[in-house]
């Protein structure tokens, strides 16, 4: 009980350690643990769209894939020409003697492997959920999704494994965040503002 107290204080950590981008952008990014939350979301509808893969797996897979960061830390495009992180050491560590130990480290290896459609589902969720908070800048004014385009063209044209995360990538610059609560049901279109 100890051990598995021990890791939900850690997995709960994660929202303290900051994404590498913020420092490129100068802007507020999505924490580690906000990271984790779309890239879950993401994985799924990318599944449900190619419909394939097994449903818990991928969101196992998606809860496990970065939480090393709690111990590594997030690093960079640039930084990983620098730092050599012991991510397995890591993993190892926080599941150590945790009743999740077993499971976890199968589905992380799974992941870090990259063969199975899970894996290769959430991969593209992991690459992709930048390029979500990006479009969510530039609605705000920001150029960083933009001065970016080539680079991330790049992600999507030699990193992605599936048809569903090429079209949502290609479907972006389109897409407006806001449509969300513009179009869906508000006060505005069937409330007491509706005339």
């Amino acid at each position: 009980m100890e051990r598995d107290m021990q890791f939900l204080f850690e997995v709960s950590a994660l929202r303290n350690i900051r994404r590498h981008w913020s420092r490129f952008l100068n802007i507020d990014f999505d924490n580690v643990a906000e990271h984790h939350f779309r890239v879950l979301w993401t994985a799924l509808v990318i599944a449900g769209r190619e419909k394939k893969g097994d449903t818990a797996k991928i969101i196992k897979m998606a809860l496990v894939h970065d939480i090393t960061e709690s111990r590594t830390g997030d690093v960079d495009y640039i930084s990983r020409q620098y730092v050599e992180r012991e991510e397995e050491l890591a993993i190892r560590d926080i599941l150590k003697n945790t009743v999740l130990e077993k499971e976890f480290l199968e589905v992380w290896r799974e992941y870090e492997e990259r063969e199975s459609i899970e894996a290769k589902i959430v991969k593209d969720a992991d690459n992709l959920e930048i390029d979500f908070e990006l479009r969510e800048l530039a609605a705000k004014g920001n150029p960083s999704y933009k001065d970016l385009g080539k680079h991330r063209k790049y992600i999507r044209d030699t990193k992605f494994y599936t048809k569903t995360a090429k079209d949502l990538f290609d479907a972006l610059p389109k897409s407006n965040p806001h449509d969300w609560h513009r179009k869906g049901r508000n006060r505005v279109n069937a409330g007491d503002w509706k005339k």
